[in-house]
């Protein structure tokens, strides 16, 4: 599985727009997520997945790093390209949209 640390993150969002899917719960994603986020929980990412492009590399985020790391692999598993982005929300440090 690929991944790429937050700062990483942080330059692909400067420099161009990229498909950043937040798999936090829709309550911990409402209090602050990671500008130009789309929320989709992982707790209901088996039934909601197929909404998602495979022909785009989708960059994973969650609070730690912990659920984005299933979500990929269940993406993964299912023909998608997915970089889980380590540190989650957690380590962002610029200011989260509400």
């Amino acid at each position: 599985m690929k991944s790429e640390s937050i700062q990483e993150l942080a330059n692909l969002l400067a420099d161009s727009k990229l498909h950043l899917i937040d798999v936090r719960e829709v309550d911990e994603y409402q209090a602050g997520h990671v500008p130009s986020a789309v929320n989709l929980p992982l707790s209901s990412l088996a039934n909601n997945y197929t909404e998602l492009s495979k022909g785009e590399t989708l960059h994973i985020i969650c609070q730690s790093g912990g659920r984005s790391v299933r979500a990929c692999d269940f993406l993964e598993a299912n023909g998608y390209d997915v970089i889980n982005v380590e540190g989650g929300t957690g380590a962002w440090t610029d200011s989260l949209e509400k």
